[in-house]
């Protein structure tokens, strides 16, 4: 039981980053695209990887414990490897949807995003945190 309960506090918590994550990577890509006249892709990319940064610290200061024997050089190299990974799955649910369904990119995103959620978690339980 308590397992399942730091599991249920652990997910809270990636939920509360992710929700601060996710709100600067959405702003940050309408800025880019509207403001900037980006191609929707490209400001995804750059807000993607500007929250990248953000989650990072965040994940692993409130969310995650750091592997003891993992320098941070290496933890934020392996998150930066699953983040690169799950910025792919963003950037192809993104523009298979704005593309085959001609649904608006800012509401492509949410769908996007939800997808790349689970990736995240799934893999940051499984290769940042402590065992």
């Amino acid at each position: 039981m308590k397992k399942w309960m730091d599991l249920m506090k652990q997910i809270i918590k990636f939920g509360v980053v992710g929700v601060f994550s996710t709100l600067l990577d959405y702003g940050l890509m309408i800025f880019f695209k509207e403001i900037c006249s980006l191609h929707y892709l490209l400001a995804s990319t750059l807000s993607y990887s500007i929250s990248l940064v953000f989650n990072y610290v965040a994940s692993m200061k409130y969310v995650f414990q750091s592997k003891e024997d993992v320098s941070r050089w290496k933890e934020f190299f392996a998150f930066t490897i699953l983040c690169l990974i799950g910025m792919g799955i963003n950037q192809f649910v993104l523009w298979l949807i704005v593309e085959s369904v001609s649904m608006d990119y800012r509401i492509s995103k949410i769908f996007a995003t939800m997808v790349v959620m689970v990736w995240n978690f799934v893999t940051r339980k499984l290769f940042l945190e402590k065992k």
